[in-house]
């Protein structure tokens, strides 16, 4: 493995891409490709080989599905379950992505994106067990999670310090949430 000049500042920019992946799967990847017009989608791997205008469409279709068609329950579950498998796959896009925009100097740079992947997934894994222990989540905390999606990829770009710091909370919050259903579920075993 080969590290270059690695900054604390450029982790926090890979942490805050890769969680904003964890999240939402169309508005990340439209908002990275949409900040470097010039050069759309080149530092993302497998979408720099597609068409542009089709990224464009299908992601911009995905997005107004994630926002729109959560509005009632069974949209909000085919969501979710797309969202969970795909979730690493995009997670791991996003920070590999950041990592090649931002002058990362990593190999091999897969690793880069597992990591950026596990976390993604850590998140929506947590984000799909509230779902279900909730039942349905308000109309507010959809509009929420889109929007701190995205202003995790343009703080990815623009400010690393803070997106990075937000992905770390969440990551807190993801970790703390499930240690407690763990504990709650053990107590009700004994109970039961």
């Amino acid at each position: 493995m080969i590290i270059e000049h690695l900054s604390i500042i450029q982790i926090l920019a890979i942490l805050s891409a890769s969680a904003a992946g964890g999240m939402r799967i169309g508005l990340p990847l439209l908002i990275i490709g949409m900040v470097r017009l010039d050069q759309l989608w080149s530092n993302i791997p497998l979408l720099s080989s597609l068409n542009p205008q089709i990224i464009i469409g299908v992601l911009t279709s995905w997005s107004l599905f994630e926002l729109l068609g959560t509005k009632k329950i069974i949209g909000l579950r085919i969501v979710q379950i797309i969202q969970l498998i795909f979730s690493p796959l995009v997670g791991g896009l996003m920070s590999v992505g950041v990592a090649n925009v931002i002058g990362v100097k990593i190999t091999p740079l897969w690793l880069l994106g597992l990591v950026g992947g596990l976390l993604a997934l850590v998140l929506k894994l947590v984000q799909v067990g509230w779902f279900f222990r909730l039942g349905k989540i308000p109309i507010i905390f959809i509009f929420l999670e889109d929007f701190l999606s995205a202003i995790l990829v343009i703080f990815a770009l623009q400010a690393p310090e803070n997106g990075g710091l937000i992905a770390m909370i969440l990551l807190w919050i993801a970790l703390r949430s499930s240690t407690e259903w763990k504990y709650r579920f053990q107590g009700k075993k004994k109970d039961g």
